[in-house]
């Protein structure tokens, strides 16, 4: 059962033993919608931002909806610096690549359109650029020195067109070490970005296979986040981290994004553009969800074999550790008798 409506005996428990007993929820603001990418200019000016590094990758750049942000940015009177050279998974040699853009380009704030792997490169440009470190500096420890971001950073608008990674809610940005042969990342709740402006319109331009993988990954950050340790079984920290465990609001998006998976993912492989909109709805209600709460088993055993392997899927792009998490979620499904993924879908 679950255990977070109140005060219930979990909380009297988490009491006496001096474990945590309060929850906090963070989260981008959200728009969400048909036609919202043609608000990307508005909202970029509201937030001060007259030089921006717009970051895309170059499949997207040849997109329509890659015009439909230059041409709103543009209709604010905003500069723009175009980087498109963002990889497909990116490593600490393509981010590095994307923080020297950004630094010379002296911009003012950041614009990203894409899958999780630019959305996570225009974050990385974004903190490195405004608090100018050594890569290993922020990143995760025991790989990196895990140092506290300083302060807050430049504007991020990021705008998803997969519907899968949910990086446009979260803190989080993952990366390849290639010389650690090593997936990691950084995590701290100043990289969420500013807003997320999520156009539901962007996956109808996507293939079947991407959409599976995406779908997949959606239901792995549910399931990991709705079966996270709860809150209540952790020991009271300072700032309180975003992977807090399993709390009231983060179960609220995993059921919808569950019951979203069960009803549409089959349908939205298949070409239907509602269940399409209805899976990208899916994606930004999870990634809120684990941005919240932590994912766990299935993601800590697929970045062993993902910072090996770096071939692509045969209709690439695909969205970041998709594959690999849907397969350990497998894994960990059959091991624990909890049938979880089966009940998922």
């Amino acid at each position: 059962m679950r255990h977070h409506h109140g005060v219930t005996c979990p909380h009297l428990e988490a009491i006496d033993a001096g474990l945590e007993t309060a929850f906090t929820i963070d989260a981008s603001r959200v728009t969400f919608g048909a036609g919202s990418l043609r608000e990307v200019g508005e909202r970029a000016r509201a937030h001060g931002i007259r030089r921006a590094a717009v970051v895309t990758d170059a499949t997207m750049r040849g997109l329509d909806w890659f015009d439909e942000v230059e041409a709103s940015l543009r209709a604010a009177a905003i500069e723009i610096c175009v980087f498109d050279s963002v990889a497909i998974e990116p490593t600490d040699a393509s981010l590095d690549e994307a923080i020297r853009f950004a630094r010379d380009a002296r911009v003012d704030g950041y614009v990203s359109i894409g899958g999780g792997s630019v959305i996570d490169t225009a974050k990385a440009a974004n903190l490195y650029v405004t608090h100018p470190a050594e890569l290993r500096a922020y990143v995760n420890a025991p790989l990196g020195d895990g140092r506290a971001v300083p302060g807050p950073l430049a504007p991020h608008l990021a705008c998803p067109t997969t519907a899968g990674t949910g990086s446009e809610v979260t803190g989080i940005a993952i990366f390849d070490w290639l010389a650690h042969h090593a997936k990691t990342g950084i995590a701290s709740m100043r990289l969420r970005p500013t807003e997320a402006i999520v156009d539901p319109r962007c996956t109808r331009t996507l293939s079947a296979g991407i959409v599976a993988a995406s779908g997949m990954d959606v239901l792995c950050h549910a399931l990991e986040s709705f079966t996270a340790r709860p809150f209540t079984k952790r020991t009271v920290t300072k700032p309180r981290p975003a992977s807090q465990g399993a709390n009231p609001w983060s179960d609220i998006g995993c059921r919808e994004a569950l019951r979203s998976c069960g009803a549409h993912l089959v349908n939205a492989v298949a070409g239907d553009n509602a269940a399409r909109e209805q899976m990208m709805w899916a994606a930004t209600l999870a990634g809120i969800a684990f941005g919240n709460a932590g994912v766990h088993a299935p993601h800590a055993m697929a970045y062993a074999v993902a910072g090996l392997v770096h071939t692509p899927h045969a209709t690439a792009p695909v969205p970041d550790h998709s594959n690999p998490v849907a397969i350990h979620a497998a894994a960990v499904d059959e091991l624990s008798g909890t049938g979880a993924v089966a009940c998922g879908v």
